[in-house]
């Protein structure tokens, strides 16, 4: 199912640049060659609440629902949807805890995929790379905090 960016042929360069906009074009190639593409079915569970992350990805297509569990068990609360150009699982490459929600596709998606030894490998030989990719991380993480304030604060 796991297949090299390079290997694919069907990431255009508009798809690189809509996912990748804090990048220039020349920054995106070598980027990308440290993910792996995958196409997944619908009703996937792509990461677990709970079990260690080993990976983060980026949505090409698609859609995905962030779910987590609440103290009922079994019952879940939607967090998000996430669509084109979402990333997803951005807090394992910086931590080491457990998975904080679920990720199940609700359609068929297209990924790219990075895993912990990858980051390590793009920081260690591109580091000015490996750089702005972990700022782009705390700005999303920012954002999304950002917008749970948001939504907090209007039910109270």
């Amino acid at each position: 199912m796991a297949q090299s960016v390079e290997n694919t042929g069907n990431l255009s360069d508009d798809e690189l640049a809509m996912l990748f906009p804090f990048l220039a074009a020349e920054e995106r190639q070598k980027f990308c060659s440290y993910f792996e593409y995958r196409q997944i079915p619908a009703d996937t569970e792509l990461i677990s609440q709970g079990i260690p992350g080993e990976f983060m990805g980026f949505l090409l297509s698609g859609k995905l629902a962030v779910k987590k569990e609440t103290s009922f068990t079994g019952k879940y609360i939607l967090l998000a949807i996430l669509e084109q150009g979402a990333m997803f699982g951005e807090i394992s490459i910086v931590d080491n805890n457990q998975r904080t929600a679920t990720v199940i596709s609700m359609e068929e998606c297209r990924l790219l995929i990075m895993n912990k030894l990858m980051t390590d490998r793009l920081i260690d030989e591109e580091p000015a790379l490996g750089i702005l990719f972990l700022k782009q991380i705390v700005h999303v993480v920012g954002r999304r905090l950002q917008k749970l304030g948001d939504r907090l604060a209007s039910l109270l």
